[in-house]
């Protein structure tokens, strides 16, 4: 079957992206908050951000990816995700600067998305 026009490629992996990055906004707005109240070590603070990360383009992608192409869509909504995020916090943060750790991010974003797409796709769901 078809998808319809409403569920097609570019209106899920958009409405994909965009549950993504603000369950990303909102689960950092937390855990800024607990941060605030709580004294954390700094590998704890990496971890629980990669871990937002991950929960994020995984409910971005399982919530509104289905029909065919999983893999390409679950890509595109890692990759933007992991990009509008960068660019958000960076302007916060007052510095833009694009090295290895940002590449790796993006790899990164690319394999959960493709994974969570791929696993979306297959899931029945009513």
């Amino acid at each position: 079957m078809s998808e319809k026009v409403s569920d097609g490629f570019f209106p899920s992996v958009i409405k994909g992206i965009a549950t993504a990055v603000i369950v990303t906004l909102v689960s950092i707005l937390i855990f800024a908050f607990i941060i605030k109240v709580a004294t954390l070590n700094a590998s704890v603070i990496k971890a629980v951000n990669q871990f937002i990360k991950i929960l994020s383009v995984f409910l971005g992608c399982f919530s509104f990816i289905r029909g065919k192409q999983g893999l390409l869509k679950g890509c595109l909504v890692g990759l933007f995700t992991t990009v509008i995020i960068y660019l958000l916090f960076s302007l916060i943060g007052g510095e833009v600067s694009f090295g290895m750790e940002f590449v790796l991010d993006l790899v990164f974003g690319l394999i959960v998305g493709s994974i969570t797409g791929i696993i979306a796709v297959n899931v029945k769901k009513d």
